[in-house]
């Protein structure tokens, strides 16, 4: 396990991007965690709104369909915060995560703790698991492509969503309830982004939600979801318009 947590680290470490900006504004850091299947390419656009609001980002490129939630967590999660918080000690360390990247922040959460200060928003978390993996899970196509992770995130009560405790730290959730993919849609129940239904996105623990007319690969890349983001960031809160 020691080995397969280096190698994969090894490999997050040549995969990440540390964007700056001209003139930091803060030392806070915020790490970025992509989606299943995903790349660091599809928070390239959140990630250069955080910067040029004055965060030192972190877009990790990591190998979601490699290893399970516990591995990734241990190999990705942990060695990146250990290397932000080292550059700054003091400082807030936040997330921006989407999908399975908030699970791998809640494993990393069970057992340790986040600088004062630090903050997550999660988008489009499976956070009590989702229809889709209990269906998909048995198909030979769906465990090759979407590896150990993909057959962690089902709905039963020992799935790891569901195993998980609460986490310690203000969390600020936004999903969706527009899809690009009826077919799945009309597997999940009540209002879903086309993976995950808006009902199984909630923590008891978070402190705001909300929900945006964005489907679930996309939702990222939103003006509104980022502005949202930042905000949650600054304020630990969502504006919510009346």
């Amino acid at each position: 396990m020691a080995l397969i947590t280096a190698f994969l680290y090894l490999i997050t470490a040549v995969g990440a991007t540390e964007t700056e900006p001209e003139e930091m504004e803060t030392e806070a850091s915020v790490i970025l965690l992509h989606g299943m299947g995903r790349t660091r390419r599809s928070m390239a656009t959140m990630a250069s709104r955080l910067a040029d609001s004055g965060y030192r980002v972190v877009n990790l490129d990591y190998p979601s369909t490699g290893a399970s939630i516990e591995t990734l967590s241990e190999g990705v999660v942990a060695e990146t915060v250990r290397d932000c918080r080292l550059a700054h000690p003091s400082a807030p360390v936040h997330f921006v995560t989407h999908s399975l990247g908030g699970i791998l922040v809640r494993q990393y959460l069970q057992t340790r703790r986040l600088p004062p200060g630090s903050r997550v928003v999660m988008l489009s978390p499976p956070n009590q698991g989702s229809e889709l993996a209990d269906l998909l899970k048995d198909w030979f196509l769906y465990r090759w492509i979407m590896g150990p992770a993909g057959q962690q995130l089902g709905t039963a009560e020992d799935s790891v969503p569901n195993r998980l405790g609460p986490v310690d730290v203000p969390v600020g959730i936004i999903t969706g309830d527009s899809t690009l993919e009826p077919w799945f849609s009309a597997r999940l129940p009540g209002p879903d982004d086309g993976k995950v239904s808006v009902a199984r996105a909630r923590l008891a623990e978070m402190d705001d939600f909300l929900v945006v007319h964005k489907s679930h690969g996309f939702i990222m890349n939103d003006t509104q979801v980022i502005d949202q983001t930042i905000h949650f960031l600054e304020h630990g809160r969502f504006r919510h318009d009346h």
